[in-house]
């Protein structure tokens, strides 16, 4: 929980992408994408975000373009002499399958990461060496969350688990959390053993969960809002629901409403390939989103109470 006083600063780390995606929606190349850009396009909605990634020359106007009119500040975006991430993958059944990555700008990439930071920040999917040395730079945030992406948990387990180690707050899916070990506890085991503040795990279409001391909240997904592309779901939830998260000051009876908000803007991104959905989004189709999650939450309330007949 934060403490009392100024709002704290929100900053993401992570990754500028060029996809190759394929699915129902058919492919498409260079597709902008990566972690920190869905992120900032879902927090910048509710509140200002700071961006830190690198980019390539053959990158930069694209990710100018996409956060334009979007309260997102790309002071941290460093421009590089190297291509830009590049990702493939396919969707399968509603995921996606990872079909390896170009990272060569990570090793080009030295993170200029705010001295004294004490704002929230968000370490996105990249390389877990790169992840850990981020997490170790923001270790004055007042919270720290990070993510997984199962294809580096599985090439870096020991820099995976540092990274946990460092993280008040952990986002990943069920392949994710099995890939650290969650097989063998529950999630909120999970959550006791590596001391998170809270563990969130993603669904997909079974919603989000989160696990605190305080208990366990679920939000189910938005079912009667078409799908075309998984890409970054997990992403704009975490924007979504730590930017409205941080609006609320960090208090614990603002998790429900965070996490509708990070459902929400996840909705959003997948009605459109790539960061199509989340970039045209504005404040008003966000609040009408967030009602619609609200209604389906409390749907799901009534249904769960009801006598069986």
């Amino acid at each position: 929980m934060t403490r009392p006083g100024r709002r704290p600063e929100l900053i993401v780390a992570g990754s500028i992408a060029l996809d190759t995606l394929e699915g129902p929606f058919g492919a498409v190349t260079d597709e902008l994408g990566g972690s920190a850009l869905y992120f900032s396009l879902a927090a910048g909605l509710i509140g200002p975000v700071r961006l830190l990634a690198p980019v390539g020359g053959d990158g930069v106007e694209l990710v100018r373009r996409a956060v334009a009119g979007r309260d997102v500040s790309l002071e941290g975006l460093a421009v590089l002499e190297a291509p830009t991430y590049r990702w493939q993958a396919r969707q399968l059944e509603g995921r996606n399958l990872d079909l390896g990555s170009r990272d060569s700008i990570y090793d080009a990439w030295q993170p200029e990461l705010p001295a004294g930071f004490s704002g929230w920040a968000f370490v996105g999917s990249m390389r877990p060496d790169l992840q850990v040395r981020v997490a170790r730079g923001l270790a004055g945030a007042r919270l720290l969350a990070a993510d997984a992406m199962r294809s580096y948990v599985a090439a870096q387990p020991e820099a995976a688990r540092e990274l946990l180690r460092l993280s008040d707050w952990y986002f990943c899916n069920h392949e994710e959390f099995a890939a650290l070990g969650g097989q063998i506890r529950s999630p909120g085991g999970f959550r006791r053993s590596w001391g998170l503040d809270g563990l969130v795990v993603k669904a997909g279409p079974a919603g989000v969960t989160a696990y605190t001391e305080g208990g366990v909240l679920g939000v189910p997904a938005l079912l009667s809002r078409k799908v075309v592309d998984t890409t970054g779901a997990g992403d704009t939830l975490a924007g979504g629901m730590l930017a409205r998260w941080l609006n609320l000051e960090g208090e614990a009876g603002g998790l429900e409403d965070a996490m509708v908000h990070g459902v929400a803007c996840a909705s959003l991104a997948i009605e459109q390939v790539g960061v199509r959905g989340i970039a045209a989004a504005t404040p008003e189709t966000l609040a009408e989103r967030v009602e619609e999650v609200w209604q389906c939450l409390r749907e799901s309330r009534r249904s769960a109470s009801s006598p069986e007949t």
